[in-house]
């Protein structure tokens, strides 16, 4: 293309007349390239509301102005482009055909062509015309629409805009991320690789088609990833048809034979499982996390772009966290991730299901007393029966030296009904812990959770009821104990009911065991109280750890001295007998004056503690002489037995040997006579044998007023009211029928009292209770501690509380085994037992001496005296303090010594 500069600008009208002409200005190429022309911002083109005049075509004028215009170009170009461009559908064509004139030929040019173009012309004026009328019929209708809608076309207009160029949005940042994903996904490949082989150089980047490969072989993982999670978890509905269908299979073709269907063995081992294995159902949900967290992380692995690991660890936090799967995107990652979420929260559930069982487990097991006790040198006691409470109490009073001790109780009953009940017992445990567990002590794994091998004593009570029942399940838990694998550190203390049981659970138990036979013990307290009112007191104060009790102890700086030195040489006990250890550990009761400590000796006293006495140097005492060389002769003795019990032959045995030659014993029970003979000799008593008592029988309820009138009451010496066998296994009806027969006695003994004494009482029933109990003794058998009060109070009986002096000596001997000796010594019928002795066979009439001058007089007749009682009170004195502190002593006085039986 040429362009002339020097052409002449065209003048002022030719210019208008080319305006005229024109319906629309195009922009010179000189204008367009010119260093004066100002690039503005193209603005949108409009609509033009002008239309222009139609007039005929005129082919050769058009001609001649375009041949005139040539040289004009420029500037006409110039000042068209300045204005502001308008657009017209009807002189397209035209617009087209000058733009090609003018730039295309130049002045000279467009001159020789005028003849060839002028036959082209025509015919396109022709086209021309039919095309123009057209749509000037078109954008009129256009033009009127647009007039009236055109605010509507507008916002729809906008609407589409914005809709399409957010689609347009989202497609582009969807193929950025595709993109990115992609690029992700061949970084790992190459990562893999580089990992795996490591010594090898992979230079450069994957070609296209390790890259497709790669894609088809990681499409193929995932689709196998997925049918196998789908596989998975329609496995077990396919398997539950089929056991169903195995079991309805069994039952049509077997319907003669009972067969257990297949779901029911399955059912059963799983059941098994479950209670067998210690850790079944923490396992069962281990399993059960393990299974969802890899198929789900498979499951996931088939729907998303990412890896297997990635997958798993997402499962994971949809396990753990059911509100992770908020974020997925996609229907398929979606759906897999609340699947994953709705097992997470099962999971959860059980998990915490479990937790909630195991914590209310163990609480249970801690409130019904099913923990192990750790402790050590504790006191295990085995059993309960209403013995329990003074037994505690004498325990707690025992351990108070050494700031309280530790009692454990296991028994056949509730942990907490245990511990209700101890908390209702009235007295205080001085520092002492009392732990309760529930357990039977014939199941060797209920003692070890009580740590029977580190226990220092061992104590099975006697089970409330049947004598021989108790004495058989005593026997079965010594046979438990002594199978105990770790051995026992302490010895066992065993209370029994019946006196021929003793020697098999001896036999058993060998030298562990230590036995107390509370009939025995009861029945011949019964029998020393009845010959000596107040004895009973006296046993209390010595069994029970309130006052002063026996103690063993080595002395080695007595060694070499005689026996009358030692008693006393210690200013705060007494001393009552050696253990001999040259004969073996021998006890030995009030010994010989002339008896010499040797080495490895104990001395058995009488005192407050075990830290509370020492010896000292010997005092200066004056031994003196007894007023009279007097002996104390058995009288004649008449005693009434109201009441039967299973050991009645072994009281008639004692009581013939204690009492004088030709001493009555009367027998007053329901029991028949042919029965009494039959159930005495049963027991080994031969009637006939008897030689110092005479037995007389009477039938009849000793509650009945006219029964007990038909005896001779005023003119017994004693009256033993025992428990009755018949309601022994009651202790409150036995009391009440005790209490109730006692009444009855003291009653009619005061209404035949004779008239003179009957007016002393002053018309008092209870005066003449006490006038008529001067007259007579009568020992009650009490098994319940509370009615202990009610008897002390009234002052018309001198009793013996059997359970509590039982539980003192049950105490006693867990406490220190060797009493045990000592007690059954004085309890028997040969030996030396505890007296009660008047002053008049040690002092004479206002005498003045001193505590060790009696004791001396006193072994001029082989007595030991351990206490006295004053004339003007009621309570003894075991082992008083200032023994060398002279007195002033009164007849009426009476002591209380260990002597040999008379």
């Amino acid at each position: 293309m040429s362009f002339n500069s020097d052409a002449s600008s065209p003048s002022t009208s030719a210019s208008a007349a080319d305006a005229t002409t024109r319906d629309w200005i195009f922009p010179s190429y000189s204008f367009v390239h010119s260093p004066h022309n100002i690039h503005r911002t193209p603005r949108r083109r409009r609509f033009s509301s002008y239309q222009p005049p139609p007039q005929q075509f005129n082919s050769t004028a058009s001609f001649q102005q375009r041949a005139a215009g040539n040289d004009s170009n420029t500037i006409s170009s110039s000042v068209s482009r300045s204005r502001p461009g308008r657009f017209e559908f009807g002189n397209h064509e035209k617009s087209t055909t000058l733009l090609d004139g003018g730039i295309d030929g130049g002045g000279s040019a467009g001159v020789k062509s005028k003849s060839n173009e002028a036959v082209t012309s025509e015919k396109r004026g022709i086209k021309e015309r039919k095309t123009t009328s057209s749509e000037e019929t078109f954008l009129g209708v256009l033009r009127s629409w647009l007039r009236v809608r055109w605010p509507l076309t507008f916002t729809v207009a906008i609407l589409i805009a914005v809709l399409s160029s957010l689609v347009h949005k989202n497609f582009s940042l969807h193929n950025e991320v595709t993109e990115l994903q992609d690029r992700i996904s061949k970084l790992n490949v190459k990562l893999k690789l580089c990992n795996l082989f490591d010594s090898i150089d992979i230079g450069g980047e994957l070609s296209p088609q390790d890259v497709s490969v790669n894609n088809f072989s990681s499409k193929s993982l995932k689709i196998a990833a997925l049918a196998f999670s789908i596989t998975f978890l329609t496995l077990p509905f396919f398997l539950f048809k089929y056991v169903n269908y195995v079991s309805k299979s069994r039952r049509l073709f077997d319907n003669a034979t009972e067969e257990i269907s297949l779901n029911k063995q399955l059912a059963y081992r799983v059941d098994v499982f479950l209670s067998v294995t210690p850790y079944a159902k923490p396992l069962a949900l281990l399993v059960a996390t393990l299974l969802l967290i890899c198929v789900g992380g498979l499951s996931l692995f088939g729907v998303t772009d990412g890896s297997l690991a990635d997958s798993l660890w997402l499962s994971w936090t949809y396990v753990a966290d059911s509100g992770n799967h908020a974020n997925s995107e996609g229907l398929g990652p979606r759906l897999v991730s609340v699947s994953i979420s709705f097992g997470g929260m099962l999971i959860f559930a059980m998990m915490l299901g479990l937790v909630s069982d195991a914590i209310s487990e163990k609480f249970d097991s801690l409130r019904k007393g099913r923990s192990e006790v750790v402790e050590k040198n504790h006191t295990l006691i085995l059993g309960w029966s209403n013995k329990l409470g003074s037994l505690l109490n004498q325990l707690a009073i025992a351990n108070e030296s050494m700031g309280g001790g530790i009692v454990v109780v296991m028994a056949e009953r509730d942990k907490e009904d245990m511990e209700l009940d101890i908390g209702k017992m009235e007295f205080d445990f001085r520092g002492t812990s009392v732990i309760c567990r529930s357990g039977s002590p014939l199941i060797l794994a209920d003692l070890k959770k009580v740590s029977v091998s580190k226990a220092r004593a061992i104590i099975v009570l006697a089970d409330d009821g049947n004598a021989d029942q108790s004495d058989a399940r005593a026997l079965r838990t010594v046979l438990s104990l002594t199978g105990v694998k770790e051995g026992l550190n302490g010895h066992i203390v065993v209370e029994l009911s019946d006196l021929d049981n003793e020697v098999l659970v001896k036999l058993v138990g060998g030298d562990l065991v230590e036995t107390v036979v509370a009939h025995d013990v009861i029945g011949r307290l019964m029998i020393q109280c009845a010959r000596q009112p107040g004895l009973a007191q006296i046993w209390e104060d010595i069994l029970g750890f309130e006052n002063c009790e026996f103690y063993f102890k080595r002395w080695p700086k007595l060694d070499g001295m005689q026996f009358e030195d030692v008693l006393i040489s210690f200013p705060e006990a007494i001393p009552c007998g050696v253990k001999v250890a040259s004969h073996g550990g021998k006890i030995i009761l009030n010994p010989e004056d002339t008896y010499v400590l040797q080495e490895g000796d104990e001395v058995l006293v009488i005192a407050e503690d075990d830290d509370s006495y020492a010896p000292s140097d010997l005092p200066m005492v004056w031994r003196g002489s007894l007023p009279k060389d007097e002996l104390v002769h058995k009288s004649f003795e008449k005693i009434l037995l109201c009441g039967w019990r299973r050991d009645m032959e072994d009281i008639i045995t004692v009581l013939d040997a204690f009492l004088a030659e030709g001493s009555e014993l009367w027998m007053f029970n329901e029991v028949a006579e042919n029965e009494r003979e039959r159930k005495l000799g049963d027991g080994g008593l031969d009637t006939d044998r008897l030689v110092n008592i005479k037995l007389i029988n009477r039938e009849g309820n000793a509650v009945i007023r006219r029964h007990l009138e038909s005896l001779p009451l005023e003119s017994f010496d004693s009256i033993l009211i025992l428990a009755d066998e018949s309601v022994e296994d009651s202790a409150i009806q036995a009391d009440s029928r005790s209490l109730a027969t006692l009444l009855l006695i003291r009653d009619i003994q005061a209404k035949r009292l004779p008239y003179g004494e009957a007016l002393v009482s002053q018309g008092s029933w209870m005066g003449e209770m006490q006038q008529a109990s001067v007259k007579s003794v009568i020992i009650s058998e009490i098994l319940d501690p509370r009615t202990k009060n009610l008897l002390s109070m009234s002052k018309i009986s001198d009793y013996v509380l059997s359970n509590e002096l039982v539980s003192m000596a049950l105490a006693m001997v867990a406490e220190d085994r060797q009493i045990n000796n000592v007690l059954e010594e004085l309890f028997a019928e040969e030996g030396n037992e505890l007296h009660i002795r008047g002053a008049n066979l040690y002092i004479r009439e206002g005498e003045e001496l001193s505590f060790y001058e009696i004791l001396l007089r006193a072994r001029q007749r082989r007595e030991i005296v351990i206490g006295y009682r004053p004339a003007d009170t009621g309570k003894a004195v075991i082992n008083p303090s200032s023994k060398n502190e002279r007195r002033k002593w009164s007849l009426k006085d009476v002591f209380v010594v260990i002597a040999d039986k008379e």
